[in-house]
């Protein structure tokens, strides 16, 4: 009964190994089609292109909204080359426009009523939606010291 009991576990052993076998096999196979999916993934994204025509949004009139004490206003500025005019909660403000690039530009009130009116904001158009509107994010051009430099977005539409 010894040489049945021998080859039942040879019987067993092939068994086993052909089971790990496959399953090495399907393993690599899976990471293949894993590795195969993430370059197709990033060779996608790596296409996109996001639209950015800075310069039509140089100039022009333009309507956003905002959100204070939890009440959503909207505000409106008018922008030249050098020079923004801002409406918002009845007051208007005015601001020279110093270009950096296309896409990017500091802002500088020109007759700061308070400290915070003093600090100089740093405007960058992150995308834009033909000539009707563009994405843009805003901060503070000088990070203040112990204090976080946060930046916020919003979206501008053209209104002329």
């Amino acid at each position: 009964m010894a040489p049945l009991k021998a080859t039942i576990l040879k019987f067993n052993f092939r068994i086993c190994s052909d089971i790990v076998c496959q399953l090495i096999i399907f393993v690599q196979t899976l990471r293949m089609k894993t590795i195969f999916l993430l370059c197709a993934l990033l060779l996608l994204t790596s296409c996109f292109e996001v639209e950015r025509n800075c310069s039509d949004f140089k100039t022009g009139e333009f309507e956003f909204d905002y959100i204070i004490d939890g009440v959503k206003k909207t505000g409106r500025f008018v922008r030249t080359e050098d020079l923004s005019i801002n409406y918002y909660d009845g007051k208007i403000d005015s601001s020279s426009v110093r270009w950096i690039n296309d896409c990017e530009f500091v802002l500088k009130t020109i007759n700061p009523k308070t400290n915070s009116e003093k600090d100089d904001m740093h405007m960058k158009i992150l995308s834009t939606d033909g000539t009707s509107s563009y994405t843009f994010e805003y901060k503070l051009a000088v990070k203040k010291r112990n204090k976080p430099l946060r930046a916020q977005k919003g979206v501008a539409y053209r209104i002329k």
